[in-house]
């Protein structure tokens, strides 16, 4: 990676020498040193192109929301909450008072740790405008007073088993079905929570929801266009007006307190030391259906910080972030096939630097392109190796099961951008723009047809108040990328709470 010039160094100009990424021109005895633009030593590329490049990247991946868009967010936001509460409903498993996560960006993204391996492939533009991730609560454990206790003797590091001898006789009651049984030499039996029998049971409830709704569609009603079971994940694609949003929906486990697995990592320093709070960093952790490489499908569950993620990224400065979104496009395209690496790698390796590198550096607001060329370095480094730590829990290497061919695969491809990354960030800028025109198009369309379809609302005396699409304007413009908690009641799905990190609505 090119090092900056580091214009505050102390010495003369004599100590720049003849280096082409110096940038200062000055005399020295009455010679004239040339001044050169900074260049990435190993691609030899501009570092003032590569900067203006992400920044176009950038321009072209942030989506711009008007009233219009934002009431059809939320219309479909109240579809899917409407949907759960439906599927509360049905058999009284999922808890009554549940309080769901909800991440902007698709699994697809790397909002969470989860194998991709078994999903459908989904474009936005081709399939879906927004693509959001929503965690719902199967079980809770929020009590502080009772203990975390996973049982991780069968597991492979960050998974864990769950055993519902921690719960009431009547939660045993209503999951027994979605459990696997392990009978002891006592006879007792122990049932452990089953994320594939969750997910079958999950997807089944919320294809009957559907049914139903679609049986008796209402004025305003989103189209359901797909629905489909992704290994464990449930995506929903819903048409709201011209707009399509893709909902990535996980059955999960939500815990209060902190794992005794992760506990070490509070004991060292970290980038958001004096930012936030501890408290706000370690309120919760979830389990999410996926196992290891070598684990039961049927048992295992994987550890996911996705709530404390949410709360680092307040402390990530912009121009890292924009490096990060550009590297993730990039790496989303060409390390696709065979689906070893995801964006979730690229995420832990981002947190990494920030703890690893200084404040003062990861925040100058020009630096874009050496962030960008930093993580490609990291990524392929990690591949060669073969290592890359779990943030939360380093001891747990997500790289670990890699067969050597594999990583060499794309260890190469990597070197290929790093070779020449203003062409990759040119080619990833085009297809941001292909996607927007596509979203565009379809937007022309429906608005010049504008012809209500059975479950559109064709009258105009349900039109909503202005007011609460300025509302809504201001909390997508103002919480781009934050995590949106929503306590719901199923038995009045009209008025839900909305938290927004740590503001209430």
């Amino acid at each position: 990676m090119a090092a900056p010039a580091l214009t505050s160094r102390a010495g003369s100009v004599n100590s720049l020498g003849n280096s082409p990424t110096a940038t200062p021109s000055s005399t020295n005895n009455n010679k004239i040193i040339p001044s050169y633009p900074e260049l990435d030593f190993r691609s030899g590329a501009r570092i003032e192109d590569l900067n203006r490049l992400i920044q176009e990247f950038s321009k072209h991946d942030q989506r711009e929301y008007d009233d219009q868009r934002a009431l059809e967010i939320h219309t479909a936001k109240d579809f899917i909450f409407s949907m759960l509460g439906m599927v509360q409903k049905l058999d009284q498993k999922l808890p009554v008072a549940n309080e769901y996560l909800l991440l902007s960006g698709g699994v697809r993204e790397g909002v969470v740790d989860m194998d991709l391996d078994e999903l459908g492939v989904y474009a936005r533009g081709t399939d879906y405008d927004m693509d959001f991730t929503l965690l719902v609560p199967a079980l809770k454990l929020h009590d502080r007073n009772q203990p975390v206790t996973l049982d991780m003797r069968h597991s492979a590091l960050c998974h864990s088993w769950l055993s519902l001898r921690l719960f009431d006789e009547g939660t045993i009651n209503k999951w027994k079905d979605c459990c696997t049984m392990v009978d002891h030499i006592n006879g007792a039996t122990n049932y452990f929570f089953s994320p594939t029998l969750v997910a079958d049971w999950f997807y089944e409830s919320i294809s009957v929801v559907l049914v139903e709704i679609q049986k008796k569609p209402q004025r305003g009603m989103p189209r359901v266009e797909k629905v489909e079971r992704n290994g464990t994940i449930i995506s929903v694609i819903l048409g709201v007006g011209s707009s399509r949003m893709l909902y990535d929906i996980l059955p999960v486990v939500s815990f209060k307190g902190w794992p005794a697995v992760a506990q070490s990592w509070l004991m060292e320093n970290h980038f958001w030391d004096g930012k936030i709070t501890e408290e706000e960093v370690i309120s919760g952790f979830y389990l999410v259906p996926a196992c290891s490489h070598k684990g039961r499908k049927e048992n295992e569950w994987r550890l996911s910080f996705a709530r404390s993620e949410v709360q680092l990224k307040k402390c990530i400065s912009a121009s890292l972030m924009q490096a990060y979104q550009a590297c993730k496009a990039i790496i989303i395209k060409l390390l696709s096939r065979p689906k070893a690496i995801s964006p979730y790698h690229l995420r832990s390796m981002m947190l990494w630097a920030c703890d690893r590198l200084p404040a003062t550096y990861l925040s100058q607001e020009d630096f874009s392109a050496h962030f960008l060329l930093g993580l490609i370095d990291d990524l392929q480094n990690c591949l060669v190796n073969k290592m890359c730590p779990n943030y939360f829990i380093p001891q747990c290497n997500m790289l670990e099961h890699l067969s050597d061919e594999t990583a060499m695969l794309h260890a190469r491809k990597l070197s290929s951008v790093r070779s020449d990354p203003a062409e990759h960030l040119r080619t990833t800028i085009e297809h941001a723009k292909a996607a927007n025109r596509l979203t565009l198009d379809l937007h022309w369309r429906g608005s010049a047809s504008n012809l209500p379809s059975p479950q559109s609302d064709a009258g105009g005396e349900h039109q909503p108040d202005d007011r609460l699409a300025k509302k809504l304007q201001q909390l997508v413009t103002e919480n781009p990328g934050k995590s949106i908690s929503v306590f719901i009641n199923p038995d009045d799905v009209t008025r839900p709470h909305f938290r927004i990190d740590d503001k209430f609505f």
